[in-house]
């Protein structure tokens, strides 16, 4: 009972925090806003758009109010059990989650407003709308950021990587100035002179930075009780992080300009993956039967399509598209089972798991 209401309280608290953050986030950038705009008539997308300018305020808010979450969080923690005996995060999970999340709200905001500018051909706004929405946009970010700090943990993260994806993905093909790049490859995203590829390659790079991070917060949460089983978590850790510095290399090296080092982490992020995947039942037999069999069946569609690429049935973007979903919907399915096998191992064994509560 008493736990109950301490973890009412803690909700509570947060939600308070999150909304005086957004009330301060909502005053702030409408003010700034209003003398940015003040006597012009702006359009919703575009350069010196509306749009462009909610889409950097929602992406400072998002990452700020992320940062003073986590921040928060830590102190909260110093006065509670020692260092030893808790799940922590380290600056570099910091700035990485942070800069996720910043990017989550540049990027769907950009989206958001290339849509209404089409729904809404040839429309401008006068300074006081504009504003107001900017100022909207700046508050809703900072509110879900503030409160997704709040709520991290590995199942957490995977919606976290899975809502990034998405957004980043979509406004890559949406703001493509090119509209047969998929005649060519999905990489041919991040060769083009626009927003599309700044799009495209930052969320890549920052994909495998979350990944990254992923590596120690799911292997960390898994119970471990003797030295074979911490060196097979370090194997995971290992394999985790090569794939994510792989994945961030595919953004890094466009494959207009870095032709054969592209292809290469391109490649080696794939046989990264199958290893991980094949390996996994002996380096954490505890996961869900399920789950490994799941793993076995995705690598067996990534090599078939493989193989109808090269007889000619399939071009080379369906390829990438249906592989790289594959890959970022086994690694979303494992942050959600890891911590559910770490929950089942304490609950069997009596091992006490320490979590930011």
């Amino acid at each position: 009972m008493a736990n109950s209401l301490r973890q009412r309280w803690r909700t509570s608290d947060s939600e308070s925090f999150a909304l005086i953050l957004a009330v301060s986030a909502f005053v702030v950038s409408g003010l700034i806003a209003v003398l940015c705009f003040w006597g012009r008539e702006l359009p919703i997308s575009g350069h010196q758009s509306v749009g462009e300018f909610a889409s950097i305020a929602a992406a400072i808010a998002a990452a700020l109010s992320f940062a003073g979450s986590r921040l928060a969080v830590r102190l909260r923690l110093r006065s509670r059990a020692g260092r030893a005996t808790r799940v922590r995060f380290q600056w570099f999970d910091l700035v990485a989650l942070s800069l996720a999340h910043g990017v989550i709200a540049l990027f769907g905001s950009i989206g958001l407003a290339a849509v209404m500018q089409q729904s809404f051909l040839g429309a401008t706004l006068y300074a006081d709308p504009a504003a107001a929405i900017v100022a909207a946009m700046t508050a809703l970010s900072a509110y879900c950021a503030y409160l997704s700090g709040t709520a991290m943990s590995p199942r957490h993260l995977s919606l976290v990587l899975a809502v990034f994806l998405a957004v980043g993905m979509i406004t890559a093909m949406l703001s493509s100035s090119d509209p047969l790049w998929w005649q060519m490859n999905l990489s041919a995203l991040g060769i083009t002179h626009d927003i599309s590829s700044l799009t495209f390659n930052l969320t890549l790079i920052v994909s495998g930075v979350i990944i990254t991070t992923i590596a120690r917060l799911a292997t960390e949460g898994l119970p471990f009780f003797t030295s074979s089983q911490v060196r097979r978590r370090r194997m995971v850790w290992a394999l985790f992080v090569l794939l994510g510095a792989m994945l961030s290399c595919v953004g890094l090296f466009p494959v207009d300009r870095f032709f054969l080092i592209h292809n290469t982490v391109a490649t080696g992020m794939m046989v990264a993956f199958a290893v991980l995947t094949v390996a996994l039942p002996w380096l954490v037999p505890s996961m869900p039967r399920v789950f490994l069999v799941l793993g076995f069946v995705f690598v067996a569609v990534i090599i078939g399509l493989v193989v109808l690429f090269v007889v000619g049935i399939y071009n080379l973007t369906a390829v990438e598209l249906v592989a790289s979903m594959l890959i970022f919907t086994w690694i979303i399915l494992f942050l959600r089972n890891v911590e559910s096998t770490g929950e089942n191992i304490a609950g069997a064994t009596g091992y006490k798991r320490y979590r930011e509560e």
